[in-house]
């Protein structure tokens, strides 16, 4: 899970906002701050189409390397490239139209969102209660990069119509997202599974202000 706030990434101009939600994926590429891990900055480099292209195409260019007599046809017959780029990115990389229904039972995806809905409201709650807020709402939006057959790729950000923005986050505010979205049974691996079988990966869960209760905002002053 990678929090997207102006503190947490190295190109904060992707935080400009023109209409909520604020999608990432396939719009702009996030480079998260600090240490990253080799894995997860090929998880992130495996979002650039242009690699993943190159890849897919790079046997037949084996082939016509090692077969001259083979480089002029596949160079002339580029519909044999889109044929390979559409079956490797929508039949091995996306989950196919047919397969969905099965990867898991209606209402096992039903609770595992009720579960994202209830602690994601936590998390926007106790958020909302320290920063004092009153009016207005908080969104959050999870979401998550279709690609399967490898580490799901979160995008976690609290997000406001004031502005309109994503919202900066404290690194308290940060630790609450970190400690209340993803608890057991709900996991990002089980959520990516769910949004795969509905074809839709972008969540959103909105919290009003006035519905933060005196308990809520007690606790975050003591907190």
């Amino acid at each position: 899970m990678i929090i997207v706030t102006r503190d947490t990434v190295r190109n904060p101009d992707i935080l400009d906002v023109r209409q909520l939600p604020r999608k990432f994926v396939d719009r702009v590429m996030v480079w998260p701050k600090g240490r990253v891990s080799p894995g997860v900055t090929l998880r992130l480099l495996a979002e650039l189409q242009i690699l993943r292209y190159g890849l897919w195409l790079l046997p037949l260019l084996v082939v016509g390397l090692t077969w001259r007599g083979l480089a002029l046809p596949i160079a002339q017959a580029p519909i044999i490239m889109l044929i390979l780029i559409w079956w490797v990115e929508m039949r091995l990389l996306r989950v196919p139209p047919k397969r969905r229904l099965k990867l898991m039972d209606a209402a096992a995806a039903e609770r595992g969102l009720d579960l994202l809905a209830v602690q994601g409201r936590e998390a926007l709650t106790q958020i909302a209660a320290m920063r004092g807020q009153r009016d207005g709402s908080l969104r959050l939006v999870v979401e998550q990069s279709p690609l399967r057959a490898m580490p799901p790729l979160t995008f976690v950000s609290v997000q406001s119509e004031t502005g309109p923005e994503v919202v900066d986050l404290t690194p308290e505010e940060r630790a609450i997202l970190d400690e209340t979205l993803f608890r057991d049974p709900l996991t990002e691996r089980l959520l990516h599974r769910i949004n795969s079988a509905h074809d839709t990966f972008l969540r959103e869960v909105t919290l009003h202000a006035r519905d933060v209760s005196a308990h809520a905002r007690l606790a975050a002053a003591l907190r």
